[in-house]
């Protein structure tokens, strides 16, 4: 099963809040009251965030973290590289000489063509569209015509 950690989806609802009202300054209190995290925890991810330039940081007493950029221009996949790294669904789709079996293996190059996919579709929903109350209705029947004959003709 496709899961990111707790600490990325607490990532991901961070940085979805800070996009709602993106030219505030929010402290780690505020920002772990918002989500209903310790203040710990929220420090943490935010700190991530920030090294990763996806929040920029403000000292003093009326400091705290913003938006490093327009939520329009930061993307869930990189908010997602920001806290797990470079993500891959196996190890030979993240870089090439991490799997012992990867001279043998008849199916890495499809591992490959699903973690392109993936990321793609990840890249290519950012923090305003997160913002907003429903990305967009989404019709199941069409979704499972799409498997049912092929998905790869549609995808890759």
């Amino acid at each position: 099963m496709l899961r990111l950690s707790k600490l990325t989806d607490y990532g991901t609802v961070i940085m979805t809040h800070l996009a709602r009202n993106p030219g505030r300054i929010y402290s780690a209190a505020e920002v772990a009251a918002a989500i209903g995290v310790a203040v710990p925890t929220a420090s943490k991810i935010l700190k991530m965030l920030a090294r990763h330039h996806l929040l920029e940081s403000m000292r003093g007493a009326n400091g705290g973290y913003l938006l490093a950029r327009p939520p329009e221009q930061i993307s869930i996949a990189q908010v997602i590289d920001a806290m797990e790294g470079p993500a891959g669904m196996t190890e030979c789709s993240v870089a090439a000489g991490l799997c012992a079996q990867e001279g043998l293996c008849a199916i890495r190059a499809n591992w490959q063509s699903i973690n392109r996919v993936i990321f793609s579709a990840l890249n290519g929903v950012t923090l305003a569209d997160m913002a907003q109350p429903v990305l967009h209705p989404v019709d199941i029947g069409a979704l499972r015509a799409r498997h049912t004959n092929g998905p790869q003709a549609d995808i890759l």
